[in-house]
């Protein structure tokens, strides 16, 4: 990005709130095992560098995008999201505790890309940015390229089809604002070579035939667009930001022109070296002196454990270490008090489990000390937030649809509570042999704003049973399964199921409106129990119901409507 914007977020309002000031630059000695290399070996020795990191929460990334994500003005003394994704000083999306509304994390390289859910990459920051959620949706799981013809245009970012010979075989493609073609530009040459020993379920931009792990046209592009638009304030900053809660950092950010050594014009030359020599004194690589690791919200009574990765310097002698601090019984025993020097020089990976007793916001300090360190030592902050247990009502699962002989989309009411995610519990039967039983994380954020939650399952072997459920998720604790759906696509070769109804809210009941008649109607209360079955209704008639909140069903419209009852 161009935007020169240092001068304003060095002003003491931003220091305060996203901690600037105690910003930490590339440790020393960071980069000094990749100079020397060239090709593949470069790429797999800056993936040995920066593949230590200490992995997220999914939940934790609100309370880190203050962080890493505030545009550099205030507007009534609210902080704005720096978005890349939509104009958000013009549409005014501010932070609070837990999110924005109309806000998603997202995923920048698409998660369904590799095939997964909770792993590293999932909760990656160097590649989850907040993001306007109608812009998240039209972006899909698109490839980057340049859109030729635009079927989505905030002004921001498009969504079309992409000229000749980019998209990887995908009929859309995402092009984002010409002041952020670099950003997304390095942070795809960083999972490129963070992730490069991952297998690509979708490869329109990655390979999984070659070293290099980007696709020619995807790579050429890259550089393009890297070239055009350099290394700008705003990644620096944010970058500095991620390192001080993940502990690693994007290396095309710090070392500009990186790239051109791997896919670029300088590819087969040695990287001289730069920056970044070991000095010869003891010192803390990372953690990131002045860091934090935020465990984000937890229920009382849950636990959370994070992998904290170390990496120390000269060490002269072993490296002790402590939890301490008014909170810190809110933090359960740490597996060890000491590493030695070879463990700590080496890389080590500490678990830090946060188990809190009381609700409130907790704080504790990771100390460091020792092993030829300062006197005082080198600490980190611990923090948490302890919440009540929250009470998780079942939600209904209703009838699949876009059924075909290798694929359905599961379907379900969405809770009213607050919920973080869904679990989709889905097992494919041989008569009565279990063939598949797998339980898939869905996050709210995937859902945006609609009442329906949906799945899709493809590549699936005709002639099988398929039975699915569903329960919500908040803070580590989970609601009742669903109701359970069973159904075979053996010999179906589509249904279409989209006749629409809709009712009214009245005294002691609805009106069902509807274009035809309508049969099979189905309602259900809130938590997943039937209630009445009808056999068929007509346009404008009157189903007598209790006072309360329903879900109603039909044959031919699966897709659930809400129904209050006064």
């Amino acid at each position: 990005m161009k935007l020169n914007l240092r001068f304003i977020i060095i002003t003491l309002g931003l220091v305060a709130m996203c901690g600037f000031g105690t910003m930490a630059s590339v440790p020393n000695g960071y980069y000094t095992s990749i100079y020397g290399k060239k090709g593949t070996p470069l790429k797999t020795a800056i993936h040995d560098v920066i593949r230590p990191h200490t992995k997220l929460t999914y939940a934790s990334l609100w309370n880190h995008f203050p962080s890493t994500d505030v545009y550099p003005e205030q507007i009534n003394g609210k902080w704005l999201v720096w978005d890349m994704y939509s104009d958000n000083k013009t549409n005014q999306i501010y932070y609070y505790p837990n999110g924005t509304s109309g806000l998603n994390r997202e995923h920048s390289c698409p998660k369904s890309w590799w095939g997964g859910d909770q792993n590293e990459a999932y909760t990656d920051i160097n590649h989850l940015y907040p993001s306007d959620a109608k812009a998240n949706t039209a972006k899909n799981n698109y490839p980057l390229g340049v859109v030729k013809v635009a079927s989505f245009n905030n002004g921001v970012s498009k969504v079309g089809t992409p000229q000749s010979g980019m998209g990887g075989g995908c009929q859309s493609v995402f092009e984002p604002a010409d002041e952020y073609k670099g950003d997304f530009a390095r942070t795809y040459f960083y999972m490129a070579t963070m992730y490069q020993d991952y297998t690509w379920k979708y490869t329109y931009m990655f390979s999984n035939s070659s070293d290099l792990t980007l696709s020619q046209w995807a790579y050429t592009l890259l550089l393009e667009w890297a070239r055009q638009d350099p290394v700008s304030d705003k990644e620096i900053d944010r970058n500095e930001a991620v390192f001080l809660i993940q502990n690693n950092r994007n290396p095309f950010i710090d070392i500009p022109g990186l790239e051109e050594y791997i896919w670029g014009n300088k590819q087969g030359q040695v990287l001289e070296e730069g920056g970044g020599e070991v000095s010869g004194d003891p010192e803390l690589i990372y953690p990131a002196v002045g860091s934090t690791i935020n465990f984000g919200e937890v229920a009382l009574g849950k636990t959370v454990a994070l992998d904290v990765v170390i990496k120390a310097a000269n060490l002269t002698n072993n490296l002790k270490i402590k939890v301490y601090g008014t909170n810190s019984d809110q933090f359960a025993k740490l597996p060890v008090n000491e590493i030695t020097r070879n463990a700590a020089n080496q890389g080590y990976t500490l678990k830090v489990t946060y188990s809190p007793n009381a609700l409130g916001d907790h704080t504790a300090r990771l100390l460091f000390y020792d092993g030829g360190l300062p006197e005082t030592g080198v600490g980190v902050t611990l923090t948490g937030s302890c919440q009540p247990v929250p009470t998780l009502s079942a939600v209904v699962a209703t009838d699949p649809i876009n059924v075909t002989e290798n694929s359905f989309t599961a379907t379900w009411c969405l809770a009213e509570e607050t919920v973080d995610s869904y679990n989709v519990n889905h097992i494919v039967y041989n008569g009565s042999q279990i063939i598949t039983d797998e339980t898939i994380p869905v996050p709210v954020d995937d859902l945006d704003e609609s009442t329906i939650g949906m799945l899709d399952f493809e590549n699936l072997a005709a002639g099988y049973t398929h039975t699915y459920r569903v329960q919500s998720c908040r803070l580590g604790c989970t609601s009742e399964w669903s109701n359970t759906i069973t159904f075979t696509t053996s010999g179906i070769d589509e249904i279409e199921a989209f006749a629409p109804i809709s009712v009214e809210s009245y005294v002691g009941g609805v009106i069902v409106r509807c274009s035809d008649n309508r049969t099979g109607i189905s309602i259900y209360n809130m938590q997943g129990m039937l209630v009445r079955r009808i056999a068929a209704v007509e346009d404008g008639e009157f189903i007598e119901l209790p006072v309360g909140n329903y879900i109603i069903v039909s044959d031919h419209n699966p897709n659930p409507v809400r129904a209050s009852v006064r």
